[in-house]
């Protein structure tokens, strides 16, 4: 009778078969992990979640068909335990903020060296909370900021979009005094130069997206 440890049970989620392999690649290497799955979107990774019930699962954020937060949410609210560490390339606050808030329990960048990927499975696999550097550090940075109210990430969403005031008035059904304000809101709040400005930063900080 063997006295090896389980290996600790990986399901990797990506839309890149290259970050997938590369992954596959490390694992394959680690006396205590072995790769049960991989999924290449939110609805596979669900799918897969309730096929092979993994110890840890590596989620990408952003991929077609179902995003990494909705899929976080839906495994999470099938299986409360599930443990998810979030594998990005967005280091913003807020992208990190709502995976967290949505159950995931590490959230590392895909540029991370690969022990600290290694050393983020175990330790979520133990019981732990693991968060990248780059990331504790944007948090830490952003947490005291005042917190775009949804209307006013709805205008920048527009403005990314190059819209100008009066087209942004008309798209929301708003008036445009009401939607200068808001604007004016943004820019205090984000501590932006000008309205490309404020949309460079809600892209970086993940409160917007591509």
């Amino acid at each position: 009778m063997s006295n090896d440890p389980v290996p600790i049970r990986v399901l990797c989620v990506d839309d890149h078969p290259v970050v997938r392999q590369g992954i596959a690649g490390l694992i394959a290497v680690q006396a205590d992990m072995t790769l049960v799955a991989e999924a290449v979107d939110g609805r596979e990774a669900i799918l897969q979640f309730r096929a092979h019930r993994p110890d840890v699962t590596l989620m990408d954020l952003q991929m077609p068909e179902m995003n990494g937060l909705d899929a976080i949410g839906a495994i999470r609210g099938e299986f409360p335990d599930a443990r998810i560490v979030v594998l990005t390339t967005y280091a913003g606050d807020v992208q990190a903020l709502r995976a967290l808030k949505a159950g995931a329990r590490g959230y590392l960048l895909k540029n991370s060296m690969h022990k600290e990927l290694l050393d983020t499975i175990r330790a979520v696999h133990a019981g732990k909370k693991a968060l990248s550097p780059d990331v504790s550090f944007e948090l830490a940075e952003h947490a005291t900021d005042d917190v775009l109210t949804p209307a006013e990430i709805r205008v920048l969403r527009l403005i990314a979009q190059g819209n100008a005031n009066k087209e942004i008035a008309r798209a929301l059904s708003l008036s445009e005094e009401t939607v200068k304000g808001q604007v004016r809101n943004i820019l205090s709040k984000l501590d932006a130069k000008d309205r490309t400005h404020a949309a460079m930063i809600g892209f970086k900080r993940g409160i917007i997206e591509f």
